[in-house]
């Protein structure tokens, strides 16, 4: 395990205390690393929102802090949160009319020391078996790149829209475009190198993009809407969701 880690743990909070800890992680890195505003209980450290208390959330611990949390949400309940999370940046009515089962990742953090490969690995591996367990077709929500200039980002941008962007029938738009200069022919290396592990990680694995930006000033972001269709996603992920064919 990287940086003498004990085993590491993938698995579901259970618990008040449980959500309290994935609370606490995510103030600290989205309060106080990224600044983000809104639902924030300063006094307690913890990071919260009207959604948590209907999704699942995601944890890897190794059994003394918690290394890496995301919140998940299916269609049931997102129905009784009152919509997904990411319907307040972009037009989700391509996936909701698309007839396949859909499951928001969100709310997704590292623990600061540890944002190694190993512990995002063991995140997707849990998420892949939640998924298979779940039967779910479709992955989706919104990653984000840090701070609020999309023009900065326009190279990186450009070259997700053009090589990865999601076919039409499933394809959700940003309700507010951020603006950016799309850039011809943007250079595929210099993408990658300024893609956050979370988008890389969706890439990889066959991810797609939704058609344009969003800028989330609460959380000082750029974000853009990720996919993950299981029917045309990378093997790698198949693999490890369905487990072995006979």
């Amino acid at each position: 395990m990287e940086n003498g880690l004990k085993q590491m743990q993938v698995r579901l909070a259970v618990t008040d205390q449980d959500l309290a800890d994935v609370q606490r992680l995510r103030y600290d890195v989205f309060v106080e690393q990224m600044g983000a505003a809104g639902m924030v209980d300063h006094h307690a450290r913890r990071e919260a929102d009207q959604f948590d208390d209907h999704a699942a959330h995601l944890m890897v611990t190794d059994g003394e802090q918690v290394l890496a949390v995301c919140r998940l949400m299916d269609q049931a309940a997102a129905q009784s949160a009152g919509g997904f999370y990411s319907a307040s940046e972009f037009d989700l009515g391509p996936l909701l009319h698309s007839g396949k089962s859909l499951l928001e990742m969100g709310r997704l953090c590292l623990h600061p020391d540890h944002r190694g490969g190993a512990v995002l690995a063991q995140l997707w591996a849990g998420l892949a078996d939640y998924v298979a367990q779940g039967g779910y077709d479709l992955l989706f929500g919104t990653a984000s790149f840090s701070g609020s200039d999309a023009q900065s980002l326009a190279l990186v941008l450009s070259w997700l829209h053009d090589n990865h962007l999601a076919p039409s029938d499933i394809c959700p738009r940003s309700k507010q475009p951020a603006e950016f200069s799309r850039i011809s022919n943007p250079d595929r290396r210099a993408a990658a190198l300024a893609l956050p592990p979370l988008i890389k990680a969706y890439i990889r694995y066959g991810g797609k993009i939704g058609q344009g930006a969003f800028v989330d000033r609460a959380f000082n972001t750029v974000d853009v809407l990720m996919l993950l269709d299981l029917a045309t996603a990378n093997q790698a992920f198949i693999r490890r969701a369905m487990g072995p064919k006979s």
